[in-house]
């Protein structure tokens, strides 16, 4: 099963929705970035459960408690450790499960798989494992914003079922978004979308949505052709976060229906920078940034678990009926909005690493501090490691975390 995202800034999570805790390891992490509690809390409550009306009603603080890797403020560039303790968990609630599969969710594909699974409000594919995702969200955001002054991430509800807000991505602000409870920033569409979901919840149905995200204030030169695309990273980060369909970035399939004398984004010299006249691109052209506003958007079916009677099946194979119990939203967009945010957030800090690599490489080759010498002896050091412990880490990717550490 695989845990970890991320070449070097890696995120670990770990943990059971119904267990003692959910919780994050971060490797790779700069040292010297400020960091409290506070910080990381701050996102966890735009995440938690129990916020509003529209959310489920589990009571969990979901108090953050930083285990390692922080010092007086500041991280230490050793492995950070995050956790969050489970307080009101309710296993009973899933007693029914047990022997039987909830129709559209993890339950028959994990027993599929693996021969057994957590039928206690779904282990690991429940969407409180993002919990940890968020809290590393928070401290990629502080990294990325250490980079660069002007950095900025907004994401927010476009859409619910049928009902598609107006919103001018290039002014949104993180305090329109935070104005209700839907995190909307169009006010009209949002008392229409909060309506909507309170009238499914009390049907005991639930309704899909559209987030869009958008980042500012980032460099040309973020991804790595050909197969660690910037746009192909974003993709894999936001079909990873559960209840996710879809996602497209820029234009994305409206790109479809238009000439390329149309689509093309045409440059310009703007206040002494290249840039382009239009951005149906969303900030990305070849898999690599161009200093323009990265924006996208993700598509979040209903969800699976809802209160109205479905035919399922049993674990001995058995036709049966199923009316889920338990506390779960009707829908999961205005949590979502800053689960999106992080695992954005988790990208564009990994890439920026990766960026910074070769420019300090770039520009200590030809130095008199570091030249092609120094740069033959990590990676000699390097594969002596992997000589004597052939289970160790990639080489080459521990080579460029030595290198970081050298020039920090």
């Amino acid at each position: 099963m695989s845990n970890t995202f991320g070449q070097l800034f890696r995120v670990t999570t770990f943990g059971e929705s119904h267990g003692g805790g959910i919780g994050v390891v971060i490797d790779g992490c700069p040292p010297r970035i400020d960091i409290s509690e506070a910080d990381i809390q701050r996102e966890l409550d735009r995440r938690r459960p129990g916020q509003s009306k529209l959310t489920t009603q589990r009571k969990e603080e979901d108090r953050c408690e930083i285990l390692s890797g922080v010092f007086e403020g500041k991280t230490l560039g050793t492995p950070l450790t995050m956790m969050v303790r489970n307080k009101d968990a309710r296993p009973e609630d899933y007693r029914e499960i047990a022997g039987k599969f909830r129709p559209s969710h993890a339950d028959y594909s994990y027993q599929a798989k693996y021969g057994i699974r957590n039928w206690q409000g779904g282990g690991r594919a429940s969407a409180r494992e993002t919990i940890g995702r968020v809290a590393a969200g928070a401290i990629a955001k502080k990294i990325l914003s250490t980079f660069y002054p002007d950095f900025e991430i907004v994401a927010y509800v476009t859409q619910v079922h049928d009902i598609v807000a107006k919103i001018d991505r290039s002014t949104v602000k993180m305090k329109d978004v935070e104005k209700d409870i839907v995190r909307c920033p169009d006010a009209i569409a949002a008392k229409k979308m909060i309506s909507l979901i309170e009238q499914v919840r009390d049907e005991g149905d639930s309704v899909g949505g559209v987030i869009e995200c958008v980042a500012r204030g980032l460099a040309p030169g973020l991804g790595e052709p050909v197969f660690d695309k910037l746009e192909a990273d974003l993709a894999k980060a936001m079909l990873s976060i559960p209840a996710t369909k879809g996602f497209e970035i820029g234009s994305g399939f409206a790109a479809t229906r238009v000439r390329g004398s149309k689509h093309n984004d045409e440059f310009e010299m703007r206040g002494g920078k290249i840039r382009t006249r239009t951005n149906n691109s969303g900030g990305v052209q070849g898999g690599i940034s161009n200093g323009e506003e990265i924006y996208f958007c993700v598509a979040f079916k209903p969800p699976a678990t809802i209160a109205l009677q479905q035919k399922t099946v049993t674990t001995s194979k058995q036709q049966s009926e199923l009316a889920a119990r338990g506390r779960h939203d009707p829908c999961v967009l205005p949590r979502a909005v800053p689960i999106v945010e992080a695992m954005a957030a988790l990208v564009l800090c990994d890439h920026a690493l990766r960026q910074r690599a070769i420019a300090i490489m770039d520009s200590w080759l030809f130095s008199d501090r570091f030249n092609a010498s120094t740069l033959q002896r990590i990676f000699k050091q390097h594969e002596l490691h992997r000589h004597h412990w052939p289970g160790s880490a990639r080489p080459a990717q521990d080579a460029l975390k030595d290198v970081l550490r050298l020039s920090s």
